[in-house]
């Protein structure tokens, strides 16, 4: 007899990466299904976007992480409800992420994503902005339409409160991240909330609206919730990291790209803050800067200046105190052995991650 995914999902050990692949299994049927109800071009613009298919249609292999799925599956099972309520949850978080993610590219003028070139540049800037706004309304529509037996109406009303207060939450924090970067100061705790809004507020409702759509109390996607925030902090942290150090070879990016365009992320941030004749230094330089049009070796110095004002060690302090505080909120939720073993799996994956 062939075993159902969903309890071998739950059952099993497994790594990071094997719970995203399952999630993956599970989810992207559905996420195509959505996705394909989409008005030419807009769908061919997504499948590219997703990994789907290259520029001119053909299928191809590829795609994102999959973390906000694997989160959505785990919150339904923390209260053991059935998997259709962690996949319906999984694709319409998924599709406000990426939203996000053709709506980030152009703005931020990146032309490259997973090593590929983003939507904006092969489409055009008006076909990328315009399915990135489809697929976020499309995410509500998936909510209020998909079918999971047994769900009361009100607790799919309450996933999308959830979900829309996310994406609310997410683009006031993709807002001030814009006006971040032509300001000369930004304090440390501006960045963490701003932070919190564009990256944790998202990841927070994934971890939360599997369970809310399986009927859930509140306090208990609450406390779910607040693993994800907590989760999403530090992932952030990380990408914050990655931004200024990363491996091109393993982001898909280019060397500096924060730099680059001048983001007061967490380890800038940080080294402003610290206040010391490297950190004025620094202040000076970011102030005489041209975004965009700085050579590497200025940008070189600038990683160095941050780094030795304390910006690369601070956060990487501060992506492991938001990865305990994220273990602690589990601690709120009553949930199986195996379950909670997979939320710390994934924990460690966002602290430890190379891309």
């Amino acid at each position: 007899m062939t075993q159902n995914p969903a309890s071998s999902f739950s059952r099993l050990r497994m790594s990071a990466p094997a719970l995203m692949e399952h999630s993956r299994d599970l989810c992207v049927p559905e996420l195509r299904k959505a996705v394909s109800r989409l008005a030419s071009p807009l769908d061919m613009v997504a499948a590219y976007h997703f990994g789907w298919s290259d520029r001119r249609g053909r299928p191809t292999t590829g795609g994102g992480k999959m973390l906000r799925p694997a989160l959505a599956l785990l919150s339904a099972q923390a209260i053991g409800g059935k998997r259709e309520a962690g996949v319906l949850g999984g694709v319409a978080v998924e599709l406000v992420h990426n939203f996000s993610l053709l709506h980030d590219d152009f703005m931020d003028g990146d032309e490259l994503r997973r090593h590929r070139a983003t939507a904006w540049t092969v489409f055009s800037p008006t076909l990328a902005i315009l399915t990135g706004d489809a697929l976020l309304a499309l995410s509500s529509d998936v909510l209020l339409n998909g079918s999971i037996h047994d769900t009361q109406l009100c607790d799919q009303a309450r996933a999308v409160r959830r979900l829309t207060t996310a994406s609310r939450r997410l683009i006031d924090g993709q807002a001030r991240d814009l006006a971040f970067e032509r300001r000369a100061q930004i304090s440390v705790q501006d960045c963490l909330d701003m932070e919190g809004a564009k990256t944790g507020a998202l990841l927070g409702c994934a971890t939360a609206i599997g369970a809310v759509l399986a009927s859930a109390d509140d306090a208990t996607a609450d406390s779910l919730e607040r693993y994800g925030h907590h989760l999403g902090l530090a992932f952030q942290a990380i990408d914050d990291l990655m931004g200024i150090w990363g491996d091109p070879k393993s982001t898909g990016k280019p060397r500096w790209s924060d730099l680059r365009r001048n983001k007061k992320s967490l380890p800038v941030c940080a080294a402003l803050a610290e206040g010391g004749t490297v950190s004025r230094q620094l202040a000076e330089l970011i102030a005489s800067a041209h975004s965009g049009n700085e050579a590497e070796q200025e940008l070189a110095q600038r990683a160095e200046l941050i780094e030795a004002a304390g910006g690369r060690d601070w956060t990487q302090q501060e992506a492991r105190r938001q990865h305990e505080k994220a273990l602690d909120s589990l601690d709120e939720v009553s949930m199986p052995d195996e379950v909670r073993e997979h939320f710390v799996t994934l924990a460690k994956f966002a602290v430890e991650r190379e891309r």
